[in-house]
């Protein structure tokens, strides 16, 4: 019955948006209230849940978002955006570009969150997208879906490391069979699936590139920045929280030097230090006065603000399907089960990702789950853990932030995100199961 509501509540709030044309972000509160009554919430507690889930969502992602966005903004109004997107149009070729958003995602998706990551990437692709006249989709289903198989397999990201150490598999083996894992991941779920969905649904790629930065402005490629301090400016946010996450194992926490790479290498701290930097080299050094680099900075927040809002609301939306019970609801579906360990972790990660629309979550959750029949099995633990990763993705739909970000900055429809994203991530989903079964095979 839980899971009938959730299913009741996601049509509710398509017929809210699609329908009656109400917007997005009341939708998901309307929604998240209508849940919680439904799935018994009781009625003192339902305010307090939605501000947790509100704040909890946006305590990260506003600083994540805001920064980047003013990164982003700088970036692209100085020609830096313009001069990237040149150098790796007259590198690979407008035939071989999806190979080079492919590469520069993955070395982006292995130190940042996929969050994180699509904020530093996409100013970029925006401007590819335009040099080349592609749809934006066209070059955005590759970059996510490699940020989304790093987000899901590697550490370190939350969810695989936290599995890693419920099941005390080796993080070095989880990060090793991830990368040979990824690899058919990502071919499938980006190149491939971006052809047949084209073929399938030429409509979503026929949209006009939206302007979440701000209207694109022209340059003489004399006049921006150079190739190096571009994406030096660009990438920083990688850089820093690379390094950092290199040397964690080798530092000790408690010195002076480990707090300091520490709190160097943390997102919200890498965004801030990342945005000085761009300030001084796409402002400062190139002598732009303070106050153009101001209203920039302004401009850039004007443009995210409703899509802030509307990440807030997805983040309500969850936090009620998680006080509602609904883990404990699919847990006890799983109780009992008799099948391939590999198959199980995924399935049941698959539903309470579907159910409950946190990767993490459901991650962390089927691994206390699943714990048990592993204990029993001879399956090397760390495919578990990658089992666990891709059944996380699976099916991103509307009680995830990570999908109203896709719609929003992708400028698609409600219909055109369920039938791109939800797809995609499903395909990707299920491409992650099938390469870590034919790992199996040989580990």
């Amino acid at each position: 019955m839980p899971l009938f509501w959730v299913l009741v509540g996601i049509v509710l709030l398509i017929l809210l948006i699609v329908k009656f044309k109400l917007n997005t972000y009341v939708s998901l509160l309307v929604t998240a209230v209508f849940l919680a009554l439904v799935l018994g919430i009781p009625v003192d507690k339902i305010g307090p849940a939605i501000e947790t889930g509100i704040g909890g969502q946006l305590g990260h992602l506003a600083i994540v978002f805001g920064l980047g966005s003013m990164i982003g903004k700088l970036v692209s109004d100085t020609g830096g955006g313009y001069r990237i997107a040149h150098t790796l149009i007259q590198k690979f070729g407008r035939k071989q570009i999806q190979i080079a958003i492919i590469l520069a995602s993955f070395i982006v998706g292995i130190a940042l969150f996929f969050e994180v990551g699509l904020v530093v990437l996409l100013p970029i692709l925006f401007v590819i997208a335009k040099e080349l006249q592609v749809p934006l989709l066209y070059l955005g289903i590759p970059m996510a879906a490699t940020l989304n198989t790093a987000h899901a397999f590697l550490p370190p990201h939350p969810a695989p490391t936290a599995v890693a150490g419920v099941f005390n598999a080796s993080i070095g083996q989880v990060l090793l069979l991830g990368i040979i894992a990824a690899i058919p991941t990502i071919i499938i779920a980006g190149p491939i699936f971006n052809m047949v969905l084209k073929k399938v649904y030429p409509g979503a790629y026929h949209k006009e590139t939206p302007n979440v930065f701000g209207e694109f402005k022209t340059f003489e490629i004399e006049e921006t920045p150079g190739f190096g301090i571009s994406i030096l400016t660009s990438m920083m946010p990688v850089i820093l929280i690379g390094i950092a996450t290199i040397l964690d194992p080798f530092l000790n926490k408690h010195s002076i030097i480990g707090q300091i790479i520490g709190f160097i290498g943390s997102p919200d701290m890498a965004m801030l230090l990342s945005l000085l930097f761009a300030l001084f080299t796409m402002g400062i050094l190139r002598g732009i006065k303070m106050s153009e680099i101001g209203n920039t900075l302004t401009e850039s927040i004007k443009q995210i603000a409703m899509m802030l809002l509307i990440i807030g609301g997805g983040g309500a939306l969850k936090e009620v399907l998680i006080e509602g019970g609904i883990s404990d609801y699919v847990s006890a579906l799983f109780a009992h089960t008799s099948m391939s360990p590999i198959i199980a972790a995924w399935l049941i990660t698959a539903v309470l990702r579907v159910s409950l629309g946190s990767s993490t979550v459901s991650g962390i959750t089927a691994a206390g789950l699943i714990a048990p029949l592993v204990a029993s099995s001879t399956v090397n633990p760390a495919l578990i853990v990658l089992a666990i990763g891709a059944g996380s993705v699976f099916a991103d739909h509307v009680n995830d932030a990570g999908f109203w970000m896709i719609k929003e900055y992708f400028g698609l429809s409600l219909k055109e995100t369920l039938l791109s994203w939800t797809t995609l991530t499903s395909v990707l989903a299920l491409a992650g199961l099938g390469s870590v079964l034919l790992l199996s095979l040989f580990v």
